[in-house]
């Protein structure tokens, strides 16, 4: 009996010692081959390993893999992948040199993989790479230009994507910068007194930008500035106030605009409906900045979009330099010139010739003017005083001859002899 007692006691120590060493781990696993476990495609697993380096920040060696995947098979499904992830981790790596191999990238993938709904997003991350280097509106506009070229791509080369309503609202921010830097070279013409220049600038703006959130600003100061400019201007002056009213209702400057055109005798549109809706839904989505916004004003690279548009199609086209009023047209010229040459017509036949009757008498009985010359008062006076005169200014004019008009060198002091 006890040895009964003492042969189970050992099993259950045993199996307890058994149980004990398998949930510490030291059971024998089944060897499972990475590359099969959830395919048996290799160019899968090279895929997943180039994603993790990735993740985890192994750009280089993530395209190494990510190349010889491409380069061995040709005929993947996992090509196209490959490719975009390549631009990806250029893109994640960041750096002005990364970020243009990134843009070169995707503009590759685009090229050769024009109908995939990744060369939307593609596009989209070329638009990112110059969005997030925009400098302010006062400075550089070289990336918000190029910025604005991207998003309006994708938005006419890809308009059904669900990219392209994020993408219209980074060109809408986009154009509020390139706006708000044109309407600001506007204002310094306007304060300067170069009016021509300052309604130039502001009316091809808010012809290009109509969703700049200062558009009704803008628009006052071209009609005072074409107001400055005389009575010729008249008209564009009252059109700018007309497009207050019309195409901007809402606007704290619709009442003045209304006073200007009473007081010009012009007629005052009615607010356009759609306008109407447009202002009211930007008021109802306003979003107020921050306080911290005066600091990152001040101290950020970007520029500050938080008045930008919420609604509205963005203009896709760019904005283009014209002419200023006070610069003649080549109509206006080829016309002045016309002018011009008919005034000369006119003054040419008034001019006339009378031959003068009798042919040459009148010359040859008239005395020679110039027979009046100065010496001809000294040859009437009396030979005597004529020669003495003569004698007397002999020496005088001795000098001048013998120079030829030049001033005489004054004669030095000779030195005295040595002793």
């Amino acid at each position: 009996m006890y040895q009964a007692s003492k042969f189970v006691r050992s099993l259950v120590v045993a199996a307890a010692v058994a149980a004990l060493l398998s949930s510490c781990g030291f059971r024998r696993k089944k060897y499972e081959n990475p590359i099969g476990k959830d395919t048996e495609q290799p160019d899968k697993a090279l895929f997943d390993k180039a994603i993790k380096d990735v993740e985890k920040g192994r750009y280089e060696v993530a395209r190494l893999t990510l190349n010889t995947l491409m380069n061995t098979y040709d005929s993947s499904e996992y090509m196209a992948k490959a490719k975009l992830a390549i631009a990806d981790s250029w893109m994640r790596e960041g750096g002005s040199h990364a970020l243009a191999q990134a843009e070169a990238e995707y503009k590759d993938f685009i090229l050769f993989y024009p109908t995939m709904e990744e060369s939307a997003e593609a596009q989209e991350k070329v638009c990112d790479i110059h969005y997030r280097q925009m400098e302010k509106p006062d400075r550089d506009v070289n990336h918000a230009m190029r910025a604005e070229d991207e998003c309006r791509n994708l938005l006419q080369q890809f308009p059904n994507s669900k990219f392209a309503p994020r993408v219209a609202q980074k060109l809408r921010n986009i154009q509020e910068a390139l706006a708000e830097g044109e309407s600001r070279v506007g204002v310094f013409y306007y304060k300067k007194g170069s009016f021509p220049s300052a309604a130039n600038r502001l009316e091809t703006m808010v012809n290009t930008y109509p969703l700049y959130s200062q558009a009704d600003y803008a628009l006052w100061l071209t009609g005072e500035s074409y107001g400055r400019l005389g009575d010729r201007f008249k008209d564009r002056a009252a059109t700018s106030y007309q497009r207050i009213v019309r195409d901007y209702p809402l606007s704290t400057w619709a009442t003045e605009a209304k006073n200007r055109l009473k007081s010009m005798e012009r007629d005052i549109p009615e607010p356009d409906p759609t306008a109407v809706a447009r202002m009211k839904f930007e008021q109802e989505n306003y979003v107020k900045p921050g306080m911290m916004a005066p600091m990152k004003s001040i101290f950020g690279k970007g520029p500050d979009a938080h008045a930008a548009a919420k609604s509205g199609t963005p203009a896709l086209a760019g904005i283009r330099p014209t002419i200023p009023v006070s610069v003649p047209t080549p109509e206006q010229i080829a016309e002045n010139e016309r002018a011009r040459a008919a005034q000369t017509t006119e003054a040419t036949a008034e001019v006339g010739a009378t031959v003068i009757q009798g042919g040459n008498q009148a010359i040859d009985q008239r005395p020679d003017a110039r027979l009046n010359a100065p010496g001809a008062a000294a040859a009437a006076k009396p030979a005597g005083t004529a020669a003495a005169a003569g004698t007397a200014a002999a020496p005088a004019a001795a000098p001048a001859a013998t120079n030829n008009g030049k001033r005489q060198k004054k004669e030095k002091a000779p030195k005295p002899p040595k002793k």
